[in-house]
């Protein structure tokens, strides 16, 4: 067993795309001068990358934005399912893995790893929203359209954020990754008060066919490991998980790996899911991921349009994770993600009925290992 994981991943660019009206804003000329050997190009905000750049998401590029929309705002639920309640801060558009089950890869018209270079001034803004509330619990999250931490070491969004968040005392900021970008976190764990880091887990067979350009299972488990040691709380996420032949024996080994490195103790959340997508999805991953396994499964239309595993299927699958998972401890918060009152009953054996009773339930899981 490896031990051992990287002090820090760095992605190659190979372009740094400016758009008008980011020139000056910090954090593009912060990138620009840590990137000095790569070609820099000032365009126009509807310039649209080569075919090929479009076709393969153009993964190697940094395109800067001064974004005009809002920073902050709801989890795209919906409301056929029970949701969490879950606040995005839009930081960016992809990441530079590159995951066969990707919801991003609808975006052809976006190509490029997008950073919003106008975000650090709009933190008041951030600021204002979350004060107005007082008595209401944000839980807010950077890695719905890109990971956390994967760019760090270039946007210095853990300079930025951790400070910022350390001073609310009604929010918490979760980073979601599948990296073992973790250094700068460790170096600011005095401001960490308010921070869940938190990992997507998979088996090893998904990562290593599916998720490019992803870190090793065991490399998350031990940089998650490395972070509740330095006094983090941490969260892991089960979505999606995918059904093959032999899954039932590979999540459990994912499960062991948890119980060897994991202290159950201090673990805010767990979420499942399973995996689903929009119809259109499917011809763009059939040409960029040919050899993939994602579909070799029976799939219906849920209700919100999606294309899902049939409900006895999921069923299995998040009733036989529950369980091993509840045999570790009884209280990891296990929730999940985007289903049904009558999947939540036949899976768990309760359900919180409604996405309010959701949200009300990790707000209590937040109070209890989060307290102000």
């Amino acid at each position: 067993m490896d031990n051992t994981i990287k002090t820090m991943e760095k992605f190659e660019i190979r372009r740094l795309l400016i758009e008008r009206g980011a020139e000056e804003d910090s954090m593009a000329q912060r990138i620009r001068t840590q990137l000095p050997d790569v070609p820099t190009e000032y365009v126009l905000p509807d310039d649209l990358a080569l075919s090929h750049d479009r076709d393969e998401l153009d993964k190697q590029s940094i395109r800067m934005i001064h974004f005009s929309g809002d920073f902050l705002k709801p989890c795209p639920g919906t409301r056929r399912y029970i949701c969490c309640g879950y606040q995005i801060l839009h930081v960016g558009i992809n990441c530079p893995m590159d995951c066969s089950y990707c919801f991003l890869q609808s975006y052809l018209n976006q190509p490029s790893l997008r950073i919003f270079s106008n975000l650090e001034d709009k933190l008041d803004v951030i600021a204002g929203t979350i004060k107005t509330y007082p008595d209401r619990i944000f839980r807010i999250g950077t890695g719905e359209f890109t990971d956390s931490l994967a760019l760090d070491y270039l946007t210095g969004w853990i300079d930025m954020l951790l400070p910022f968040f350390s001073s609310m005392s009604n929010c918490i900021l979760e980073l979601k990754t599948k990296t073992t970008c973790i250094e700068n976190i460790l170096r600011k764990s005095g401001l960490g008060q308010r921070i869940v880091v938190a990992w997507s887990l998979n088996t090893p067979r998904v990562i290593s066919h599916e998720e490019r350009n992803t870190t090793s299972l065991e490399r998350r488990l031990l940089a998650a490991r490395r972070c509740q040691e330095a006094g983090f709380v941490v969260a892991f996420h089960f979505d999606p998980l995918i059904h093959y032949p032999g899954w039932r024996e590979e999540y459990e080994q994912v499960i062991q790996l948890m119980e060897k490195y994991i202290d159950p103790e201090t673990i805010l959340w767990i979420s499942i899911g399973s995996f689903r997508y929009m119809p259109d999805l499917k011809w763009v991953i059939r040409r960029r991921f040919p050899e993939t396994h994602i579909f070799n499964g029976e799939f219906v239309s849920g209700l919100d349009g999606k294309l899902r595993y049939f409900k006895p299927i999921r069923v299995e699958m998040y009733a036989c994770l529950f369980e091993r998972l509840r045999r570790w401890h009884k209280d990891l918060g296990i929730y999940l993600c985007m289903e049904s009152d009558e999947v939540w009953m036949q899976s768990f054996g309760w359900s919180p009925e409604t996405s309010v009773n959701l949200s009300r339930y990790l707000d209590d899981r937040v109070r209890k290992l989060m307290p102000v």
